[in-house]
């Protein structure tokens, strides 16, 4: 049984639709009151009590949680120093402290069964900053952070923890009616500086990062845990 945060679209969307045609039960949550999965809930998740609530229910309906996909998250283009003090603290609410209440809310029945997955979905900005999303930016390698000390502190108690960096990705966010894009100048051509700017030379589809997510959370990776998987295009290169 798998909760996926921000299931409405994109990313958390298509990873919820790949875990229900592998045979997953799912329950989906986010702002919006459609979308995929046994069942759906409506949530803020960047409000305190919100992501417990969330998981809550998925224990009410399904009795555990075994997988947890933190996937919520987003920013808009933005300097550094016009960042105001409550810029920072909704970012760090949305982007850091989602995953932060959802985890702490589903480890408990995972560490009494002594079994989970979870995987983390971050950003190759947590890597390597972006300029114009200096809040994410830091946020997100906050929660690569966050990952690996879930990883190391339950490892031992059956517990997987993994966190996944894509890259920007062919979604609303990117794609939409003021999205990310608009935000940076005319539609087309900052689409495709941007692909130019990956080593594959395009965006990635929503379907290929949720692909590495599922992957993460089955059995098929039981031995990868406290891991940041590069899904970039090739952005960010190994450091060695």
């Amino acid at each position: 049984m798998c909760v996926v945060t921000g299931s409405t679209a994109g990313i958390g969307r298509v990873v919820a639709e790949q875990l229900l045609a592998e045979g997953a039960h799912v329950v989906g949550c986010g702002r919006s009151e459609d979308g995929p999965g046994d069942l759906h809930v409506v949530a803020n998740l960047s409000q305190r009590g919100e992501p417990e609530r969330v998981v809550a229910a998925a224990e009410e309906r399904f009795g555990r949680v075994d997988c947890l996909v933190n996937n919520v998250g987003g920013t808009d283009i933005r300097a550094l120093d016009e960042l105001t003090d409550d810029d920072w603290q909704a970012s760090f609410e949305l982007n850091l402290m989602s995953a932060v209440r959802a985890t702490r809310a589903a480890l408990p029945g995972m560490r009494e069964r002594r079994q989970g997955s979870i995987v983390n979905v971050s950003s190759t900005a947590a890597k390597r900053p972006s300029a114009g999303m200096p809040d994410y930016s830091v946020l997100k390698a906050g929660m690569l952070s966050f990952s690996r000390l879930v990883a190391d502190l339950y490892a031992k108690e059956g517990i997987r923890c993994n966190a996944v960096t894509p890259g920007p990705t062919a979604t609303g966010a990117w794609l939409g009616d003021g999205g990310l894009a608009d935000q940076q100048g005319e539609r087309d051509e900052v689409l495709a500086k941007v692909g130019a700017g990956r080593p594959l030379g395009r965006l990635a589809q929503p379907e290929e990062i949720a692909a590495v997510i599922v992957f993460l959370l089955s059995e098929r990776a039981s031995y990868v845990t406290g891991a940041a998987w590069s899904a970039d295009g090739g952005t960010v290169p190994i450091i060695i």
